[in-house]
């Protein structure tokens, strides 16, 4: 390959240039104390600053206190959550990249344990350890399966106030020093509950056809685009198909798409799933980019820029769906967490003549010496 790869190109979203095309997925710790980010917030975001990724993006953070999924959960519903992630912020930018937020609410999928306590909702041992039930709520009172809490049906009133929650979490992610914003409405959290007619059966201009079932999203969307600079990004992750008999499918996330793009949505992150099932879509047979089919046909079909993510593992994989057209930016998620550096191996693995020059100095320096005593010795290296 002779000419710049286009993993390795930039791109300019209104004022923003991203360096490269490669984003950290948001990806749940559940670490943090009270939605406060901490230490463990800014060795894990930060590693991929120093990994080389362009866009280093942050967990579902929830807008307000019962809309996270966890006890765990990053906050962003008070002032005091700033300055724990501007923290964040601070150090991703020194490092020369971006920094990104997922603005999100549970819904029904709020007040449940820790994946690796349980994954099920509160209960008796959760309370006695200090962690007990919340009261949640979702477009109706229908639970999230025969075990979930059942959820109270949000009321018009409540839902004019979640807009205006949507709103201010996205004036402190300014606040905080945030480049891009992610508004998360997929994976069957509040706002993929509205879309979706598996969850949401309201019978009054909030439920029903699909126009009115993308009510609350669309509004959320534009009170966020409202508070946040036009000079920003603005993403939002969808289920393209939420995977349930009868429910959200790529027709609907095509229309969807493109009232995003009237409201100023910038990028559409392209998942799926999760209406029915805890993660992505579990019940449609799995392989390499097997979401990157959607990405392409809402690019396509839109003409809105896209992020392709799911099962992309390498550098050759990543930079074919960029070539190919399926979409402008690649999101890595669990590769990233197996390698921090994934970024920084994409750009030896397809640049003509690798060097660690993309390296911090403080590593890079050390690693161009490495090799060049492993290549003297006849090893062979990365």
């Amino acid at each position: 390959m002779t000419d710049t790869p286009m993993l390795l190109t930039p791109l300019t979203l209104r004022a923003a240039t991203l360096p490269n095309r490669m984003v950290v997925a948001p990806m749940c710790q559940y670490s943090a104390v009270n939605g406060f980010a901490g230490d463990w917030h800014l060795v894990h975001l930060g590693k991929f600053a120093l990994g080389g990724f362009g866009v280093v993006m942050t967990e579902a953070t929830a807008v307000e206190e019962r809309g996270r999924i966890t006890h765990g959960d990053l906050g962003i519903w008070s002032d005091d959550h700033v300055a724990g992630l501007r923290r964040v912020t601070d150090f991703i930018h020194r490092e020369g990249a971006l920094a990104a937020i997922q603005i999100a609410h549970a819904g029904r999928k709020a007040s449940t344990q820790r994946p690796w306590q349980g994954h099920g909702p509160l209960g008796e041992a959760d309370r006695d350890r200090g962690e007990p039930a919340w009261p949640i709520v979702s477009a109706t009172d229908e639970p999230f399966d025969a075990r979930s809490i059942v959820p109270a049906a949000l009321t018009n009133a409540e839902i004019a106030t979640l807009v205006g929650c949507f709103a201010d979490a996205a004036a402190r992610a300014d606040a905080a020093g945030f480049d891009i914003l992610e508004i998360h409405s997929a994976h069957g959290y509040l706002l993929a509950g509205f879309l979706s007619p598996v969850a949401n059966t309201r019978t009054d201009e909030y439920g029903g056809s699909r126009d009115a079932r993308m009510r609350f999203p669309l509004d959320a969307v534009s009170a966020v685009r409202s508070r946040w600079p036009a000079a920003k990004p603005l993403f939002v992750r969808i289920s393209s198909v939420d995977g349930a008999s009868g429910g959200w499918d790529l027709d609907d996330s095509v229309a969807f798409a493109g009232e995003l793009r009237q409201r100023g949505v910038d990028v559409v992150d392209c998942s799926s799933g999760g209406i029915r099932e805890s993660g992505t879509l579990a019940n449609t047979r799995l392989g390499l980019g097997y979401q990157v089919g959607y990405a392409r046909e809402i690019r396509a079909r839109c003409g809105i820029a896209t992020m392709a993510v799911g099962l992309i593992l390498d550098a050759s994989q990543a930079e074919a769906i960029l070539r190919d057209g399926a979409a402008d930016l690649i999101a890595i998620g669990r590769e990233a967490l197996y390698d921090p550096f994934w970024a920084h191996h994409a750009a030896r693995e397809l640049a003509p003549a690798p060097q660690f020059s993309r390296w911090a100095d403080q590593s890079g320096w050390w690693l161009e010496r490495r090799a060049g005593t492993l290549s003297r010795l006849g090893i062979p290296h990365r």
